[in-house]
């Protein structure tokens, strides 16, 4: 009976060193709820192949864990203790990542880097976003034409749908309009609030238009002064126009549609402000409030979303700029955190 105690805890965890090893970690895993390895780690989690293969590069101790066909590496990271996984593209692929990541590691706090379009036009390819908040505003209910919905009789009302209307499009016209030759047309599309339930509102839940980022994560990336380039290493002699900045606050916006729209980009930016847009975050961010976990997310800019191509794109991308400025980024932010945190990972 113990050998398949022991066996089982093995298949679970996918590492046996010794019994006593074990015995330990089924312990660990009774108080934490983690399945895999529970010391206290960062959860960093990458969109972009190429700057995850930069932060492993930089990672000590590395040792690899592979669940369900991704491989979660562990490590040490600028004084931290980290886990780090590729999401690849896509709400679906960001949020079971981030759940596995939570589940089979004990993870204190998360981060989310990569790349996206921008959408506020006075940002510039090159720059990294790090936004206060993460929205979703394709989560949408989509009405036959620009009038309020009413499918529980009252305008506005969608909770005997499970649902509710966002404040932002709750009046008439507040939709989307597409412009045609005979002017604008309303799409219908109206945005609305993602339920999500966690252990501080159960049992009720609530609707949640924004996620915001954890307050002292944000507050020490606004201390960081990285140098970002113009030129990156693949080619030196490949570089954008403007010097990139780092651009902190404002709301990021996530969408299941790659956005290659610019008039919904305008949308957008004038409805609600967003800085910018990529096809992850906001699910990542609603599994970490779903599990009550402190997250933040850096973004570095490919381009105007939906805007013409430019040669500033092209090197952005061939020149290696692109992970080399997002994972300066995430590595100040690490090695602040480390030097604020000596003990947490402890």
């Amino acid at each position: 009976m113990l050998s398949w105690k022991i066996k089982r805890v093995c298949t679970i965890a996918f590492v046996c060193l010794s019994l006593a090893a074990t015995q330990v970690s089924a312990r660990e895993r009774k108080i934490k709820g983690c399945l895999t390895e529970c010391k206290p780690r960062i959860g960093l989690l990458s969109a972009f192949g190429q700057e995850a293969d930069i932060l492993l590069a930089e990672t000590t101790n590395k040792y690899q864990y592979t669940i369900n066909g991704n491989i979660f590496t562990t490590g040490k990271l600028r004084g931290n203790n980290v886990v780090i996984v590729l999401t690849g593209v896509s709400v679906e692929n960001a949020s079971m990542l981030t759940q596995l990541m939570i589940d089979n590691f004990n993870i204190n706090h998360l981060l989310l880097s990569g790349i996206a379009g921008g959408v506020d036009p006075n940002y510039h390819i090159g720059d990294v976003a790090i936004p206060s908040k993460w929205s979703l505003p394709l989560e949408v209910y989509w009405n036959r034409d620009s009038k309020i919905p009413t499918p529980c009789g009252t305008p506005g009302d969608l909770l005997c749908l499970g649902l509710k209307l966002s404040t932002f499009t709750s009046t008439a016209n507040s939709d989307y309009q597409v412009p045609t030759t005979n002017g604008l047309v309303g799409s219908g599309l109206f945005m609305r609030d993602t339920f999500v339930r966690n252990s501080s509102n159960f049992p009720n839940g609530e609707y949640k238009f924004d996620y915001k980022v954890d307050a002292e994560m944000l507050a020490i990336a606004k201390t960081l002064r990285p140098q970002l380039d113009k030129c990156g290493p693949k080619q030196p002699n490949l570089c954008i126009s403007t010097q990139p900045m780092l651009r902190i606050g404002g709301r990021g916006i996530t969408a299941p549609a790659f956005l290659a729209n610019p008039d919904y980009r305008n949308y957008v930016f004038k409805t609600i402000k967003a800085v910018s847009v990529d096809m992850e975050t906001t699910a990542f961010a609603h599994v970490a409030y779903a599990n009550e976990i402190p997250f933040i997310a850096f973004r570095s800019l490919s381009d105007l979303a939906g805007g013409d191509d430019s040669t500033d794109i092209g090197a952005f991308f061939g020149s290696g700029l692109a992970e080399s400025n997002e994972a300066k980024v995430t590595l100040g932010f690490l090695e602040a955190w480390s030097n604020t945190h000596k003990n947490l990972d402890e």
